[in-house]
């Protein structure tokens, strides 16, 4: 883990940023900064909405993700995960709705590894640049790709995982090969009933690795990257109401910023992610927004998260 660390310290934006000492005073800066958000009243940030396009075989869908299987590369046709909506609206126009509204930091996901999903994701960023960051297959070899197209972060999770563990040479190639203000490390998981913790999933859910979500792993990966996304896996994509456990872990020991994912289905849910997670947690909505053949209006989702802005200024 040295190795990681040391680098996750010294990089930022693909550009070294002081050794030794400067790094020091860096890092001693963000943990004092960390140490002083956490002493704040609850709500003391502006906890946002944050979109989602989740783009298979080409076309923008919600799907159950557990459901989720590898097919052969291109051969996404032949996938037959469980869909709660499918649409012939391309990417860009999501894209540009929320461009429309303010709404960034939203999340465009490749579900599936054929070229239409990838030129799909490709014209969400354009429409929106800087908007949306992107996940989904990505490495250190597509990720400049993906940056260039106009995402401002790319997500990353079973690249960086090896045999269910995290592996520290992956993550660092990442960081070097985009910076680690680019990197967004997805620590989707699952309640792991032998032992009552949280543990990262990888390649589509369906791998478990050993990797504990919790606020030792949050401390550490925190240095090497920006943001942190999280999808309750358990109950993602099933509008069965959120994982509040999991929240409540985020709210206490993430310190940088982090977005949950999963069963959000209505404005109370909405404020119950603000509270469960001491407002440190945005919160993303997908199948269960009119604009995905869901119940809750897209636009009142909109209307809370501005509120949200007026509420802590």
């Amino acid at each position: 883990a040295a190795a990681a660390a040391d680098d996750c310290s010294s990089r930022r934006g693909g550009k070294v940023v002081g050794g030794g000492g400067g790094v020091r005073c860096w890092l001693d800066m963000r943990a004092a900064t960390v140490v002083a958000v956490n002493a704040l009243a609850p709500h003391a940030r502006a906890v946002r909405f944050r979109p989602c396009i989740d783009i298979h075989d080409g076309k923008v869908k919600q799907i159950v993700g557990s459901t989720l299987k590898d097919a052969r590369p291109g051969d996404a046709g032949s996938e037959t995960p469980a869909t709660n909506f499918e649409t012939e609206t391309p990417s860009s126009a999501f894209a540009e709705m929320y461009k429309r509204d303010g709404i960034y930091g939203g999340h465009a996901i490749l579900l599936s590894k054929d070229e239409a999903t990838l030129r799909a994701a490709k014209e969400a960023v354009r429409a929106f640049p800087g908007g949306l960051q992107v996940g989904g297959g990505v490495n250190p070899t597509n990720a400049s790709e993906l940056l260039d197209a106009g995402a401002s972060h790319v997500i990353v999770t079973s690249y960086v995982f090896r045999d269910g563990a995290l592996n520290e040479d992956a993550l660092s190639e990442m960081i070097r090969a985009v910076g680690a203000d680019k990197l967004v490390l997805d620590l989707s998981c699952r309640l792991d009933d032998a032992d009552g913790r949280y543990k990262v999933v990888t390649d589509r859910w369906q791998k478990w690795t050993d990797l504990a979500v919790d606020g030792s792993t949050m401390e550490r990966l925190a240095k090497c990257c920006d943001e942190f996304l999280v999808h309750g896996v358990d109950v993602e994509g099933m509008k069965l109401g959120i994982d509040l456990k999991l929240v409540e872990l985020l709210g206490e020991f993430c310190p940088i910023p982090v977005t949950y994912a999963g069963g959000a289905r209505s404005l109370d849910d909405l404020e119950l992610v603000k509270a469960a997670g001491r407002g440190m947690v945005d919160i993303t909505v997908g199948s269960a927004l009119d604009c995905f053949g869901g119940a809750l209006k897209y636009d009142d989702v909109v209307a809370w998260h501005n509120q949200q802005k007026l509420e802590v200024k």
